[in-house]
């Protein structure tokens, strides 16, 4: 807990921090390539004023049906929760000294200003994992607590291991849950993946396979005031001593915290899955491995998950606002900017009934950073040699990939996919594959279409019944398509555009591409080629070839199948996405003319 001293420190200190947290300026948004209404995405609507009060999340009385939307209720905005025990203090506490941090180009770079709308701090918020998980428990509730401890390990984990200290498994739904409101590990669950999470993991095994899918280590023994938090620095002696005897941690150079084995400590997930005899697997599934894919990758002696992750600072810091005043360098931004758009936008639009304690500018601000992530360092194509043969326009999309792991990466809902578009003299469409519909669902995609089937990969396409769609398809046991994560034993494909120095010859088999793609030649570390050949017929050239690298983190089926549950879970995330078109980032766009 904390002490007496801290609090009254803490008071006199509330209203900077509650001024400090009312927003930030927010940085115009990234405008998708222009396109056509009825196949390319166009940018979500504004946000609209609330129409209803805001409920605690899990406790809307009654399911809404499977096709209702849901009246936006925007991100309002707070002060960040302030609350603590023996082993963890939410981000209200940490902010109220580390607040107001400029670098020596004059931005704020305060850490709670860049995290409160990060899918990190939302993490306990995130309502389709919050409904994913409810499927998993409704349909499996002999194994119930597994799925429940497993999933809160990294989506709540202050409270998950607050009472693991006490030998004690915590769950997430019911009146005994982590989401009930008088539970008193409430607050501490809903901060999500906060800073005496990740400050607090020990140097110890990171990077064994033990130490992934949320086998961090916490000192959980030790007492308030003599327990280690680690930062990238030295601390100073008078440092020490103001945050050991105020709040209970005190402060250590930890290295581990800027290395990439840290965060494989959620980030590389593997998964049990239930067998033929209806038991749980003793092998593993792996739902995600970027770290992996990181360590066989190019990058890993690039540039670590933080180098892109956490950009660094214009210059130098000075970390806190009690103490002396050194300036630290280089200091790493919060922003934990990755691909999730939809949901970030999700979370903008509804985040005043999942009572989010960031606003639509922070929003807006994360927003633009993940969309800069997405168009500008995540991958690039280029149309080669269009040459019309007859009747035959051929040529060639090159996808360049820029990221230190496979992408899409991490969770096996997001998908990429090549939008290609030919037009005669005349400005006709006469070919297109790719198009996305309103509702997120591609056209020709099999998946999409059928639960059942999925979408080949491609080596050359030829139809536009024919997708490249970079994905991972799971199988159960029977070799049935899933997007269950209890009923995945493997991949029947997973041709994610590999990063460069990936030999898929080589590597681990639980990264290896799975399926055709793993035969395909053109389908190498660092890029893939797509050989289109198109029928022109009778229409006139020149012809304009459109291609468009389109990314979706929610593909459509993965959408669908949750509707199809009664869980009140599912059913508020299915009326979200009824509500909030999930139209996919243009990544990269190039345009040419055949000769």
């Amino acid at each position: 807990m904390l002490s007496k001293s801290f609090l009254v420190l803490l008071l006199t200190s509330l209203v900077l921090f509650i001024s400090a947290c009312s927003g930030a300026t927010t940085p115009s948004p990234i405008t998708s390539s222009s396109a056509t209404a009825a196949t390319m995405p166009t940018e979500l609507s504004a946000v609209v004023s609330p129409t209803f009060p805001p409920s605690e999340l899990g406790e809307t009385p009654g399911a809404p049906p499977a096709d209702s939307v849901r009246p936006l209720f925007p991100a309002q905005g707070s002060a960040l929760a302030f609350a603590s025990n023996d082993w963890f203090a939410t981000a209200g506490i940490c902010v109220v000294c580390h607040q107001n941090n400029v670098d020596e180009a004059g931005n704020d770079v305060s850490n709670g200003e860049y995290w409160r709308s990060t899918m990190m701090a939302n993490a306990a918020r995130d309502p389709y994992y919050l409904a994913s998980t409810s499927i998993e428990v409704e349909r499996n509730p002999e194994f119930g607590e597994v799925i429940e401890a497993k999933c809160n390990t990294c989506h709540m984990p202050m409270a998950h291991f607050s009472d693991a200290a006490q030998g004690q498994r915590g769950i997430i739904f019911g009146l005994d849950g982590y989401l009930d409101p008088q539970h008193p590990l409430y607050a501490l669950a809903l901060d999500g993946v906060s800073c005496t999470t990740c400050h607090q993991i020990q140097d110890n095994g990171l990077g064994d396979f033990a130490s992934f899918s949320g086998g961090m280590v916490f000192d959980l023994q030790s007492l308030p005031g003599q327990r280690a938090i680690f930062g990238p620095f030295i601390p100073r002696r008078q440092g020490i001593n103001i945050m050991s005897s105020g709040s209970g941690f005190v402060p250590q150079q930890g290295a581990h915290l800027v290395q990439s084995e840290l965060c494989a400590t959620c980030h590389n997930l593997y998964t049990n899955y239930i067998t033929e005899k209806g038991v749980l697997s003793e092998d593993y599934f792996p739902e995600q491995t970027p770290y992996s894919e990181w360590l066989n990758s190019d990058y890993a002696v690039r540039a670590t998950c933080q180098d892109c992750h956490m950009p660094p600072a214009e210059g130098a810091v000075v970390l806190a606002n009690i103490g002396p005043a050194i300036m630290r360098s280089p200091y790493a931004k919060h922003s934990f900017v990755g691909g999730n758009v939809y949901m970030l936008e999700l979370l903008k639009n509804f985040g005043g009934e999942l009572g989010v304690q960031a606003s639509t500018d922070h929003f807006d601000a994360t927003i633009d950073r993940t969309l800069t992530q997405l168009q500008t360092q995540t991958a690039t194509l280029a149309v080669f040699d269009p040459v019309l043969t007859g009747t035959t326009l051929n040529f060639d999309v090159i996808v360049d990939v820029l990221t230190g792991h496979k992408f899409p990466t991490s969770y096996p809902s997001r998908r990429v996919w090549l939008h290609v578009a030919v037009k005669d003299a005349n400005g006709q469409v006469i070919f297109e594959s790719g198009g996305v519909g309103p509702d997120g669902a591609i056209s020709g995609n099999d998946n999409d279409v059928d639960p059942l089937t999925f979408e080949p990969h491609y080596d050359e396409i030829t139809s536009p019944e024919q997708v490249q769609i970079y994905e991972p398809i799971m199988h159960d046991v029977y070799g049935n398509v899933t997007t269950e994560l209890l009923m995945a034993a493997s991949y029947v494909k997973d041709n994610r555009l590999l990063p460069a120095g990936f030999d898929k010859g080589t590597v681990p088999d639980d990264i290896a591409p799975q399926g055709t793609a793993r035969l395909d030649d053109d389908f190498v570390s660092g890029a893939d080629t797509v050989t289109y050949r198109i029928e022109t017929d009778d229409a006139e050239g020149p012809f304009t070839i459109a291609v468009e690298l389109l990314y979706q983190s929610i593909g459509y089926r993965w959408a669908k199948n949750i509707s199809a549950h009664g869980t009140e879970q599912a059913q508020l995330f299915s009326a979200y996405y009824n509500t909030l078109p999930n139209l996919p980032v243009v990544v990269a766009a190039q345009s040419v003319e055949s000769k």
